[in-house]
């Protein structure tokens, strides 16, 4: 039997997330309790879809790698958690360069609202970049989800970075001055895991300066005696 060579995708809606750009995003949901939401577009904005989605506490979110989609894919990757220098298979990996460009994330189900007119889904732990396009919503189910025994091997020599992160007295100002209350635990909990190229984790004192934008924060951060010092959070206009 002959398989059909594409099949349709249409997005049910995107996502909004404090996540602007791919850098420092947690490479894992709940890696940070960054929150979000699926904003529906329609014919999928209809509170029918949302029906009895409250009685799930987590989902799954099936989405597309839609800024990778036409830089192609490859048998091998490069895993970030292995270093950056050893391949293993593509499908051994969750590397954003796939045959179909499909990924998944478990999110913590905030609730669903309606927002002038259009409903959408708030989401916690999320690990998405602003603007992917969600391409289904399943339920979370515990009893068949959580597999207990689970085991992954590859990844048990390579914990995931753990570092201190300050703040200067410059960002701990603008800190206090900004809007978003949840900035700071984003921050700590992003850089923690040292998003730099697995090249330059090795080093306890890098001279780059590193920037990335949450919400509307361009945040700026050095790794000095091993640990990470947020130097300053200028908005970005």
């Amino acid at each position: 039997m002959s398989e059909p060579s594409a099949f349709g995708l249409t997005p049910i809606g995107h996502i909004a997330s404090p996540f602007k750009q791919k850098f420092a995003i947690p490479r894992q949901p709940a890696l940070a309790n960054a929150r979000g939401s699926v904003r529906l577009t329609p014919p999928f904005n209809d509170a029918n879809c949302l029906r009895d989605i409250e009685t799930y506490s987590h989902l799954w979110l099936l989405f597309l790698f839609h800024e990778n989609l036409d830089q192609g894919w490859t048998p091998t990757v490069r895993a970030p958690r292995l270093g950056g220098n050893s391949r293993i298979g593509v499908f051994a990996s969750r590397s954003t360069f796939r045959p179909n460009g499909i990924g998944m994330s478990v999110v913590k189900n905030l609730g669903a609202e309606q927002l002038q007119g259009r409903w959408q889904l708030n989401v916690g732990g999320i690990d998405l970049l602003d603007g992917t396009p969600v391409i289904d919503i399943k339920p979370y189910l515990p009893y068949s989800d959580n597999v207990t025994d689970a085991e992954a091997h590859l990844l048990d020599e390579h914990p995931l970075p753990a570092r201190e992160v300050h703040f200067t007295k410059q960002a701990t100002a603008q800190l206090n001055t900004q809007p978003h209350s949840d900035l700071q635990a984003l921050i700590i909990q992003c850089l923690s895991q040292d998003p730099r190229p697995a090249y330059r984790q090795s080093q306890d004192n890098d001279p780059k300066t590193y920037q990335v934008i949450f919400y509307d924060r361009d945040i700026q951060w050095v790794v000095q005696n091993g640990k990470v010092l947020v130097t300053s959070l200028e908005q970005v206009s």
